[in-house]
């Protein structure tokens, strides 16, 4: 009884060889096209970005950049925080906190802020209507009926939560994902 067993001959070998040439071939054309979609330094670089609040005084406010969008850090007084906790979430016209450290929360002041650190605002600086920059920020800007931010293109006040409270703005002013790293340095993203 004879088995019969193919041996390996010399095409076999040329054609291992050749598939082996064409898969290294193809994936260096294939690997710049998908290199090419993943991000580059700087917006890796924007990802995140921390922030030292100690220089910026109770009553006082200051715009960083993230993500090429201005950010608002305000540090609250007492009577800033205690008028944004009076008002009950139904005289809002947007219910929703729009907080991502804590999504689709009813937006009181405490669901717009990290506990502990109830004194510091940070939001989103642009205006849900039509993407304004609204005033507020410096000491000198009308800060609108409620105390909080005005956005001069189309009228619309945001209390001293950031929750829009008259004009034709649809939304709260968004609560980027930050955390507190110590009392006076953040990071946003």
């Amino acid at each position: 009884m004879t088995a019969d067993v193919e041996d390996p001959n010399r095409r076999d070998v040329l054609v291992v060889a050749a598939s082996a040439f064409a898969a290294v071939g193809t994936a260096s054309l294939i690997w710049p096209f998908v290199d090419q979609m993943n991000p580059d330094a700087g917006a890796q670089a924007l990802a995140s970005t921390e922030i030292d609040i100690s220089p910026v005084a109770e009553g006082q406010a200051i715009t960083v950049m993230w993500r090429g969008k201005p950010v608002f850090i305000r540090h609250r007084t007492a009577e800033e925080i205690e008028a944004a906790k009076k008002t009950p979430v139904s005289d809002l016209a947007d219910p929703i906190d729009r907080n991502d450290n804590n999504p689709g929360q009813p937006a009181t002041d405490e669901n717009r802020t990290i506990a502990g650190h109830e004194q510091w605002l940070v939001m989103v600086g642009i205006c849900t209507h039509l993407g304004c920059i609204p005033k507020g920020q410096a000491l000198s800007d009308s800060k609108g009926d409620y105390g909080g931010w005005f956005c001069p293109c189309h009228g619309s006040h945001y209390d001293t939560a950031g929750r829009i409270r008259k004009g034709p703005a649809p939304r709260n002013l968004q609560i980027p994902p930050y955390t507190f790293l110590s009392d006076t340095k953040i990071r946003i993203g």
